[in-house]
Formats: C-alpha cells, structure tokens, sequence
C-alpha cells in the first residue's frame, strides 16, 4: 500500500492513476489519522519552498511524519519540490525544511546555463545513477525523465546523492539516506521511465 500524502501541494492522482495501471493499492493521507499504519509514503510538491511548507505545517501531519519517516524508518520518496522539503533549507524561502537529508536547496547560477531560456530547468533531462540501487533497477542506461524547477538539491554529505543530472552544472537529481528518498524530477509525467522508477518504489 502506498501512502499519497495530501497537504494541498502537488497532483496526487496523477499518482493513484500510474498505480492503478500496476495494479498497486494506494491511500490518500489528508490528516494524521490517514498517516497510521503506512508502509511506503510519497511526498509531492510543486510551487515554492516556504508555501509548502507551511501547508504541511498546518495539516496536522508534520510530527507523526516526522515519526515514521525518522524513528520507524517507514520509506518515503519527496518529488520535486517535496524533494526540496526534506533538506535543512533553501534560499527560495525563509523557513526551515524538514530536514531528513543533511542538505541545502540553492538556486542555479543563470551565468552557467547555455540555453536561451534559462530557468526554470523545463523539459526531459538525463538522470544518471551513480551508484547501483532498486529504485533504479532496469533504468540504469539512457532513461530521461521531465523536470520543471529553479532550485536544486545540494547534499552536504556525497554520499547521499543516488544520481545526477546536469543542467548548467551537475547536481543531484535524486538522493537517499537510509528510508528516505528524493528524486528533483516528475515520475508521474515521465511515461515509461516514471512508471518504472514508481514501482521500483514500491517494491522497496
């Protein structure tokens, strides 16, 4: 059962859709009693860092998320901005993010980014692992997933970047530290590669 966290950021049935085509349960979390007995949590995201957080804030989710996710080590991946949410903080805001991933969000340097239109990163980008997980399993080679952000996801501990992608410079595109994962790119709008990496999930 995969538990779809809706604080009132991000498209949560573009979700349910790809896991009902794989025949995957799934449970829409919109208070905190939604959130118990979860087995695998998915936090979405979208828009700016401070307006997500403080929706989470004030869902009434954030302590027992905080609990599952970091003293029951219940596995969560954050999308996107819900990526973002899971570092120490990041300059787009002023608030302090939840700080699961020892980690910083920073704003790409326009100078360094070729393209005409340089941000936000927009559009299908390679995603290169750098080191050999399941959630990446089958898509080790050639797999391009879409992106759509201004800011990027700094570890302050390499170790816990999982793959990488370049836009301008090379950051991070997805992270892991023990049950928690983050991936900058948008699985549910990514067809194949994005339903393969959302059931490799899964299956965590």
């Amino acid at each position: 059962m995969i538990t779809l966290i809706d604080y009132g950021v991000g498209n949560i049935y573009a979700f349910q859709n790809v896991y009902k085509r794989l025949d995957i349960p799934t449970k829409i979390a919109k208070s905190r009693d939604d959130l118990l007995n979860a087995e695998k949590l998915i936090l979405p995201g979208v828009g700016s860092f401070d307006y997500a957080m403080n929706q989470l804030n004030a869902s009434g989710m954030r302590e027992l998320l905080d609990e599952l996710v970091l003293v029951k080590k219940v596995p969560v991946i954050g999308i996107c901005v819900g990526m973002q949410m899971m570092s120490n903080k990041s300059e787009e805001g002023k608030l302090e993010g939840l700080k699961w991933i020892d980690s910083e969000v920073l704003k790409f340097d326009e100078r360094l980014i070729k393209h005409r239109t340089k941000l936000p990163h927009m559009g299908w980008n390679d995603v290169k692992p750098v080191k050999t997980h399941p959630l990446f399993e089958g898509l080790e080679n050639d797999s391009i997933f879409y992106f759509l952000h201004s800011f990027y996801f700094k570890c302050n501990i390499p170790e816990n970047s999982l793959a990488i992608s370049d836009y301008g410079i090379t950051f991070s595109s997805a992270v892991n530290c023990d049950n928690i994962f983050g991936i900058q790119f948008h699985p549910e709008k990514s067809h194949q590669y994005g339903e393969k990496l959302l059931h490799n999930f899964a299956k965590l």
